[in-house]
């Protein structure tokens, strides 16, 4: 364990609970001398007195974890490498923020977010009305983006994506309607029948429509494609039975959250309904058991659990139940024009919203080779390096003329834990030169010489010298 120097953040601690300094030394069982170094970091927090925090105070020992440091840092520096902020800020004044003042950070994090939707919202507002005097306009015009999948992204990162009180419901329910993995459509069909007067009828829905699942709550009728998967189908029925049996819950976890409109707040139910009944097809205690036998092989877990890969590392970048965590994943997914639809993270992996993401990156790779697995030991310019496996996924609405959607899934864990996964065979993971050095985001990005530059570092002046030229674009001083 490196060394936590954490004195801000038991300060706060502190002061929640309304404790002079003796008070807390006495309550832990240390000296004053003592508590008075770690509160001003001349001494690190160590496993012994976390551990005495946690009998004394119940607190989660997670609040003293470095885990998120590197995914706050990463926001702090999109947030502030902006030149309009008109400061030059280093790695290491970030670093501080991250480590010692967490809350600030996010503050400063959630001040960017709003800066950033209030300004698109303004483009969007000038485009209007620029449109209006052309002479369109009108009730019919689209309305202005509140950018609500965002906002629901941000909800599940704030969470490392594991929603523990919806994950034990599925699981219970999983166990208490004897449902085997991989073969559950029946029992669920049943059961929506018996409980709650759900009949399920399987439809030839018109080609190229897309629609997966149709439910009627007056004739209580749930239609499915009749072309989805069993694996596909257990999805849906799951989906179902969250919203008819626990809405409850669902808006429990709502409720914790402030949302800026009703749009976004209903793609974040539906959202969570989903994570329900992908927690229910893939029950926790079974699945991580399956997942740490097969070392993480996401077409083996695919194959015993009847879903696609794409479901399969959704659920592995999941899985950090307090007590029983797997590995923290980082699962994303992307078009060959760069645009990312899903994005999740259990880890402190962050890439950057504005600039794209890094060219380099092996999810591009996979494009180039169609259904096949490509890893990549992707070094982070701060040193961290991750193991990434990526694969295209291919979506069809069925029949002749209609267009097939292609992306690719990424699915990436720190270096720590790549020797626990069978995608680490191979692969030389104590050596550097084997490492491919990625970015955060151009626009952000530090690494002074790399060819692939789209854009130039915000941070950074431009050196500009006609006198030289350089293979890498965007030189900076």
């Amino acid at each position: 364990m490196k060394k936590l120097f954490m004195g801000v953040r038991l300060k706060r601690l502190r002061e929640e609970r309304r404790l002079t300094q003796q008070a807390l030394a006495d309550a832990i069982g240390i000296s004053l001398s003592y508590l008075n170094q770690i509160e001003n970091n001349q001494r690190p927090l160590t496993v012994a007195v976390l551990l005495k925090l946690n009998a004394a105070f119940g607190v989660d020992v997670q609040l003293f974890s470095g885990e998120d440091e590197a995914r706050l840092v990463g926001e702090l520096r999109e947030a502030l490498f902006d030149p309009g902020v008109g400061e030059e800020i280093s790695s290491a004044e970030l670093k501080e923020i991250a480590t010692g003042m967490p809350a600030v950070g996010r503050a400063i994090v959630g001040l960017h977010k709003r800066l950033s939707r209030a300004l698109d919202q303004s483009a969007a507002l000038a485009a209007r009305l620029g449109d209006d005097r052309q002479g369109d306009g009108g009730a019919d015009s689209a309305p202005i983006a509140a950018a609500p999948f965002e906002e629901v992204r941000d909800f599940f990162y704030s969470r490392h994506n594991h929603i523990d009180a919806l994950d034990r419901a599925a699981e219970a329910a999983a166990t208490g309607l004897g449902l085997p993995p991989g073969r559950m459509v029946t029992g669920l069909e049943t059961y929506l029948e018996a409980k709650h007067g759900v009949r399920v009828l399987r439809h030839a829905l018109p080609p190229g429509s897309g629609v997966q699942r149709a439910f009627d709550p007056q004739a209580r009728v749930l239609r499915l494609s009749e072309r989805l998967s069993g694996g596909q189908q257990a999805f849906q029925l799951a989906t179902q039975l969250a919203f008819l049996e626990y809405g409850g819950l669902i808006d429990a976890e709502l409720a914790e959250a402030s949302f800026s409109n009703a749009e976004t707040r209903a793609l974040a139910r539906i959202g969570l309904a989903n994570y329900f009944a992908g927690a229910l097809v893939l029950p926790y205690s079974v699945f991580l058991q399956s997942a740490k036998e097969l070392r993480y092989d996401i077409d083996l877990l695919g194959q015993k659990f009847d879903v696609g890969f794409e479901t399969v590392c959704h659920r592995l970048s999941t899985l950090q139940r307090p007590g029983a965590r797997g590995v923290p994943f980082f699962f994303i997914r992307v078009d060959r024009a760069g645009n990312i639809s899903k994005r999740q993270s259990a880890t402190d992996f962050h890439f950057s919203r504005v600039g794209g993401t890094c060219p380099l990156w092996n999810v591009y790779e996979a494009f180039t080779r169609p259904g096949r697995i490509v890893t990549q030991l992707a070094e982070m310019p701060d040193g961290r390096t991750y193991l990434w496996m990526a694969r295209t996924v291919d979506h069809s609405a069925g029949g002749y003329g209609t267009p097939d959607k292609t992306f690719a899934i990424g699915l990436g864990c720190d270096l720590q834990h790549a020797p626990g996964l069978v995608y680490s065979k191979g692969l030389r993971l104590d050596d550097a030169e084997a490492r491919t050095p990625i970015g955060a985001g151009c626009k952000i990005c530090e690494r002074p010489a790399c060819p692939q530059r789209a854009f130039p570092p915000v941070a950074q002046a431009l050196r500009i010298d006609e006198t030289r030229s350089s293979f890498t674009p965007y030189a900076s001083t």
